[in-house]
């Protein structure tokens, strides 16, 4: 059964593996036996991740990629075939915010967040199973998703907008290509204190209204996410395709808080 998790001899490529959750999923798919492609719009920015990696004994090898920018797509996966000859896993997780009214979004906000998001995995999805996996006959995608996909929030109405349709593009590519024995997934993730998130977690009256909502009582640390990850881009999850997977405390299943105790 362990073996079903080892990642030994796997090839991952992970988006956006410079910081918050993309560092986290880097790290796990390596301590599990991967060597892992991390991709940012900078080199520079992908150091750290690099270098932890390598103290793993495991290999990272950083790539240029911006997924707004859909000429910078096969330089990266082929980078990555030239260097370790396959692409088992990819872990779609680049993404972005724009925090207004939706009244005062422009066509340029718009463009950033689902470009980033939605756009930018559907086009890297399509050249690394293009170039890897359907050659292979094997792959494990794994979209980086958020409960935005199924409820609401003001402010920030284009990223929910991507964020729903990466699930159902999800839906879609895992149909077309499960009998090539590729598997696409989400990871949604909930609650955690991440760069892109930070905005929220300095405001104290949020952050304590929010663990009100949590089953769990507490935020994601960033071991939360290890085991999830590693199951939708191993062996085990070889009959799973085409589902969303929540790794937030409970937060999604809308519990009401405890009655109160009766005197």
């Amino acid at each position: 059964m362990a073996g079903q998790f080892d990642l030994s001899g796997k090839v991952a490529v992970v988006t956006g593996g410079s910081r918050g959750l993309g560092q986290y999923f880097a790290r796990a798919l390596a301590q599990a036996g991967a060597d892992v492609a991390i991709t940012s719009r900078t080199l520079e920015a992908l150091e750290r991740t690099r270098t932890e990696i390598a103290a793993m004994g495991r290999t990272a090898l950083p790539c240029v990629l911006d997924t707004r920018k859909v000429e910078t797509i096969q330089p990266m996966v082929d980078r990555v075939l030239a260097r370790f000859g396959r692409i088992d896993i990819l872990v779609n997780n680049a993404g972005c915010n724009v925090r207004k009214s939706a009244v005062d979004m422009t066509p340029e906000d718009w463009d950033t967040v689902v470009g980033t998001i939605l756009r930018g995995a559907f086009f890297v999805s399509t050249a690394v199973a293009r170039s890897a996996m359907i050659p292979q006959q094997h792959g494990r995608i794994v979209n980086i998703g958020s409960g935005t996909a199924l409820f609401g929030m003001p402010g920030i109405s284009p990223y929910c907008a991507a964020r729903g349709g990466m699930t159902q593009m999800t839906k879609a590519l895992a149909a077309e290509w499960a009998p090539l024995g590729i598997t696409v997934n989400v990871l949604a993730p909930g609650w955690f204190n991440t760069p892109q998130t930070a905005i929220l977690y300095d405001n104290p009256e949020w952050v304590a209204s929010t663990v009100a909502r949590i089953p769990a009582g507490r935020t994601g640390l960033p071991h939360d996410m290890d085991g999830a990850v590693v199951f939708l881009g191993s062996d085990a999850s070889a009959y799973v395709t085409g589902q969303l997977l929540f790794v937030d405390g409970g937060f999604s299943i809308g519990a009401m808080s405890a009655l109160p105790k009766k005197p």
